[in-house]
């Protein structure tokens, strides 16, 4: 037994004034004369006996309401280990507010659930304490400490939120906000699913850690996990696999889950999937694309309870043409001008190297450099630009080439040198198939494909600094194409002339076509078809506007204006967290459309798979306290138990209440 206020016991000391007075109160008598005392004698003396045993009665129920009265301010408790907790409180809560947690436990959602028992622990500490609310969102605002008052106000703005985030990072985020003094106690209220229970909780004498689960029955969930497309990039007037990857969370098998396709506001149902248990499947699905312009589409799966995971959105972006800018010397290539005129797709300009307008290079999806001789300075530069910020350039060096220029040009974006010209006939030997300009292209790469032939080449430098990836590989090893991967372009270098008379490569259709389609094809490869929401929270879009003040607009079913940072020939738009609900949205400049956004949730908490009670114990237990049991159970007696053992100043002042009663009743009802 120990006392919160010990000092109080001082106060038992008072005791002793109604003994004092009991002893030392002495009654004054009446003679009264009678004829024979006898009588009187034995009536005086039974009634003094009953006195007697009368007022010690009342001595000692006065003795002990006034003790029991002192106990209770003196607030006697009994600690349930040595954890008793003194001083000012600092209460950090997390409540997990994940799509998860809109399960239900007795027909209300563990959300709702959770909110109540942060109340309750809420109102268990004092008003002096100073309270902390965190969820998935990790908002600035919710770092800061506030009052008992304020938090019960913050915990009813508390909703479901498509952010998730891992448990290790909430539990640094606590750490890092802890106060220098007082008695920091952490709370966790969660599902406590697998996939993002990933904290490491150590022992630490200043931070107490509290785990609560809220935990439903398991659900048997199925989600969409992925969608893309085996083309990088969708074709118009093409069939075009779509893959779709769904997968069964459950140890059940799954049949008869319907699958359809909503695109451009058209409804289509794509058949069932029969999933076994734990497992996924990746169906295929064909998509004819008639329109150019930004495709929206949503694939749905139907299934039940879980549903947040059901829907996939994508949305991506047919160019109504291609625009391919070839840049010559002399004369253009009329290979190259003849195989464009027969793709509709494509718009191929030629242009001369001295009418070159530098800042419009940007529009172009493939530059060509079409058998130059040599890359002036400001060229030079302007190429550079325009692959670092996201474009294709294929470079044709002119049999004649100033090697010295060519190399400064090579040189700034990293790639090898020319060395010098080899008069010799070789023939291309291999072709990588496995890099997106050959990949999917050729059912069989045998002795039937016509690889290109050479009578004359550049010998190329071959540091593996560069990073050099062969396309096109000669049989002595050296490369005829290079690629590079040069910050969010690529440069294609080939090391003969486009010329006929140096190569066949113009008159190869089987390697020539293809390569040229996909490498203007690839300027939009690294568009995402879809975004996650609160794990991609930023997008690259180049500049196109001629304005100095550029203000991007994100419109949904409300218009908001994002984060976004000027890096010159593009601007990096940030989300600020701003998107909550999965769907499509529109990315406008001045109310034109500049890029079309699908947004999906996160698929972590797909798979409804909790750590069990046991498995938390196991864990955590030796450093963190596992609540156990509490569905119905006041938790706020829990607390206090725990944080200032049990308390018996209520019994104390009840039975104060109780002997003073005691005390009356034999004043009133016990006639001397």
């Amino acid at each position: 037994m120990a006392f919160v206020y010990p000092q109080i016991l001082w106060g038992l000391l008072a005791l002793a004034i109604p003994i004092i007075i009991h002893l030392f109160h002495f009654r004054r008598f009446k003679k009264v004369y009678f004829t024979n005392v006898r009588l009187l004698k034995e009536i005086k003396e039974e009634k003094a006996t009953r006195n007697k045993v009368r007022n010690l009665l009342v001595l000692l129920s006065r003795l002990l309401a006034f003790a029991f009265l002192v106990f209770a301010f003196a607030q006697p408790f009994i600690a349930k280990d040595d954890s008793v907790k003194s001083g000012k409180n600092y209460v950090s809560l997390f409540v997990d507010n994940s799509y998860s947690m809109m399960a239900s436990s007795e027909d209300v959602p563990l959300l709702d659930k959770s909110k109540k028992k942060v109340e309750d622990i809420i109102n268990a500490y004092k008003e002096t304490d100073q309270f902390q609310i965190l969820t998935h969102n990790l908002t600035g605002a919710e770092q800061r400490w506030i009052s008992k008052e304020n938090t019960l106000a913050a915990l009813e703005e508390i909703d479901l939120s498509p952010e998730v985030n891992m448990l290790s990072l909430v539990l640094n985020s606590q750490k890092q906000t802890a106060p220098a003094d007082g008695n920091h106690i952490i709370y966790y209220l969660s599902d406590f699913q697998k996939s993002i229970t990933d904290f490491e909780i150590e022992q630490d004498s200043t931070m107490e850690v509290n785990l609560i689960p809220m935990q439903s029955i398991k659900e048997g969930n199925v989600s969409i996990d992925s969608a893309w497309f085996e083309s990088v990039v969708p074709s118009i007037n093409q069939s075009n696999k779509l893959f779709l990857k769904v997968q069964n969370h459950s140890s059940e098998n799954k049949e008869g889950i319907r699958v359809s396709v909503r695109h451009n506001g058209q409804n289509r149902p794509e058949g069932t999937l029969d999933i076994p248990a734990n497992s996924s499947k990746i169906d295929t699905i064909n998509i004819l694309i008639t329109e150019s312009g930004w495709q929206e589409m949503e694939i749905n799966i139907d299934d039940y309870p879980i549903q947040f995971d059901d829907s996939y959105y994508i949305n991506f972006n047919i160019k109504s043409k291609i625009n391919v800018l070839s840049i010559y010397n002399n004369r253009s290539n009329r290979y190259l001008t003849a195989l464009f005129q027969g793709l509709n797709q494509f718009q191929l300009r030629n242009e001369e190297q001295s009418n070159i307008q530098y800042d419009k290079l940007k529009d172009n999806d493939l530059i060509i450099l079409s058998d130059l001789s040599e890359i002036s300075t400001g060229l030079s530069s302007s190429l550079k630009s325009y692959v670092n910020n996201g474009g294709n350039l294929l470079v044709f060096p002119g049999r004649n080439v100033n090697i010295e220029s060519f190399n400064r040009f090579l040189s700034a974006l990293n790639a090898n040198k020319i060395e010098q010209w080899i008069e010799e006939e070789s023939v291309v030997h291999k072709i990588n198939t496995s890099e997106f300009v050959f990949e999917n292209v050729y059912t069989s790469t045998g002795s039937n494909l016509k690889l290109p032939s050479t009578s004359g080449h550049y010998k190329m430098t071959s540091y593996s600094a560069s990073g050099a990836e062969s396309l096109l590989t000669y049989r002595n090893g050296s490369n005829f194409l290079s690629k590079y991967n040069r910050e969010k372009g690529k440069l294609y270098v080939c090391a003969s002339p486009m010329d006929k008379e140096y190569s066949d490569l113009v008159i190869n259709a089987e390697i020539f076509v293809p390569m040229l389609y996909k490498l203007a094809f690839s300027a939009t490869q690294n568009d995402k078809i879809s975004i996650i929401i609160g794990r991609d929270n930023y997008i690259d879009v180049a500049n196109t506007s001629e304005s100095n003040e550029i203000i991007y607009k994100i419109k949904g079913e409300e218009e908001f204006i994002p984060g976004q940072t000027n890096l010159g020939n593009s601007t990096l738009i940030d989300f600020n967290n701003m998107i909550k609900e999965a769907g499509f949205y529109n990315l406008n400049l001045e109310d034109n459309l500049v890029k079309g956004l699908a947004f999906n949730y996160d698929r972590i908490e797909s798979n409804l798979d909790y750590m069990s009670i046991d498995e938390l114990t196991d864990k955590y237990g030796s450093n963190a306290n596992v609540i156990n049991n509490i569905a119905n159970a006041d938790l706020g007696t829990i607390i206090k138990e725990k944080d200032q053992g049990i308390r018996f100043w209520k019994w104390c002042l009840i039975l104060a209440l109780i002997f003073l009663a005691i005390e009356t009743l034999l004043l009133r009802f016990w006639k001397i």
